[in-house]
């Protein structure tokens, strides 16, 4: 096996819809090694186990188990292979599938409109640890986000933050989109504002949190589990 062979990251695919999982594996073939694939629960549970894939695309709605579909699945399959990211692709943009698969661990969530190249895309960013969602569910996700404290595993309160503190209301909320992967003109278009307010905000972000580039302010939002 050859060094970029080797270096390629290991992906699995479930989804119920056979002709649907076959397209999927079609345009990741060329970009990823396809080591599994499922199309219900206790499948999905028993793959992961034995395949220990580094980033499974995930549908929301599965068939069979407990009824509990995608969050199900991601739930069972952490005793097994607890290094795996998850990232939801899905025909719905239901909040309630939405939330269910991001509380259960998942690691990004994009619909089933999605390009090819975004796909890849978004796969190669969860894998390197970023959070990654559809445009169109930004508000969702943003609500969210916002509405969970940053807490400790033993549920204390949140510390004072004052680096957030020195950013205003649309500062941190355009913070946390450029974080997550969206570009301006992304950003733009969600928050209703010009492009050149864009990188205004950013701009105005990054010099008073002392960071340099994009890639930095994503690490300062993900220690602070604002993305």
């Amino acid at each position: 096996m050859s060094e970029a062979a080797a270096d390629r990251i290991r992906v699995a695919v479930v989804d119920d819809h056979e002709m649907f999982r076959a397209g999927v594996i079609a345009t990741l073939r060329d970009s990823f090694d396809i080591v599994g694939q499922a199309a219900d629960v206790p499948g999905s549970v028993a793959m992961i186990a034995q395949t220990k894939p580094q980033v499974v695309l995930l549908d929301v709605h599965v068939p069979g188990g407990e009824g509990g579909g995608g969050a199900e699945i991601l739930t069972k399959s952490r005793a097994y292979s607890p290094a795996t990211v998850f990232l939801a692709l899905s025909v719905s943009d239901a909040p309630q599938d939405v939330g269910s698969v991001i509380r259960a661990g998942a690691q990004g969530y994009v619909t089933k409109t999605i390009t090819g190249a975004d796909l890849i895309s978004s796969i190669k960013q969860v894998h390197e640890g970023y959070a990654v969602f559809s445009p169109k569910l930004a508000g969702f996700v943003l609500s969210a986000f916002q509405g969970v404290p940053a807490a400790g595993a033993d549920g204390a309160a949140p510390v004072h933050d004052e680096e957030l503190d020195r950013l205003s209301a649309r500062e941190q909320e355009v913070m946390r989109l450029i974080a997550r992967g969206y570009t301006y003109k992304e950003v733009a278009v969600e928050l209703f504002i010009s492009i050149k307010t864009v990188e205004t905000h950013v701009s105005s972000v990054l010099r008073k949190l002392q960071l340099s580039n994009h890639t930095e302010l994503t690490r300062w939002a993900a220690d602070r589990r604002i993305v």
